[in-house]
């Protein structure tokens, strides 16, 4: 990985007190409309009895919520440890500790430290990650059934956007940037390896994508 985008610098962006707000926020308002959409889309191609694999799940409110909808257990990992402490209350609160497992671990770097699973999330991590090329690619092989994955738009107030949060990162002293990688790239990565998309959804902030085997 990149000297910009090891985990120390993501932890200077995704530490504790952001683990905090977003636990805070999901126990009381549950998952968001964008993450409402992707659960539904997941539900929709079929969870039950499923192996969960979430690439950056944060405090794992998908994994909490597919569990609910019937699947089996979840595989969560994350660059940074920032999001455990808060992530486990989660689980246990829930009652489904024992069917989640948590690793600190970049599966485009080290591919073969994590089995395949029948899904495979991606919620809004893409654009957190320089080379989307070989992180797809990774997800992708880990897919046995299913890949939902998360990102924004590539359009002008989007590039704006994000042109503007990237300077304050600058200007603060910090590595991490966000990436807006071109879409139909992503794409042709994910079916490069063998998936095919099945169902697509733009919003004005975020896309969400459904890919098969």
């Amino acid at each position: 990985m990149s000297g910009c985008c090891g985990p120390a610098n993501y932890a200077s962006v995704f530490g504790p007190r952001v683990a905090r707000g977003l636990a805070a926020r999901y126990r009381l308002r549950g998952p968001d409309r964008t993450t409402r959409r992707l659960l539904d889309l997941l539900t929709a191609q079929g969870v039950d009895g499923a192996s969960v694999l979430e690439i950056g799940g944060g405090v794992g409110e998908v994994q909490l919520e597919l569990l609910r909808r019937g699947a089996a257990r979840t595989t969560n990992l994350e660059l940074v440890d920032s999001y455990e402490t808060e992530a486990a209350a989660l689980a246990a609160a829930a009652g489904v500790d024992g069917r989640t497992v948590r690793r600190q671990l970049d599966i485009a770097v080290d591919p073969g430290a994590v089995a395949a699973h029948d899904v495979v999330v991606l919620h809004r991590v893409v654009c957190c990650y320089p080379d989307h090329e070989r992180l797809l690619a990774a997800a992708a092989d880990h897919a046995q059934r299913l890949l939902v994955l998360s990102f924004p738009p590539d359009t002008p107030g989007i590039r704006a956007s994000l042109a503007l949060v990237n300077a304050f990162y600058r200007l603060t002293g910090r590595s991490f940037r966000n990436y807006l990688h071109p879409p139909e790239a992503m794409l042709e990565v994910l079916r490069a390896h063998g998936l095919r998309p099945v169902h697509a959804h733009r919003g004005r902030l975020w896309q969400v994508v459904g890919l098969v085997r």
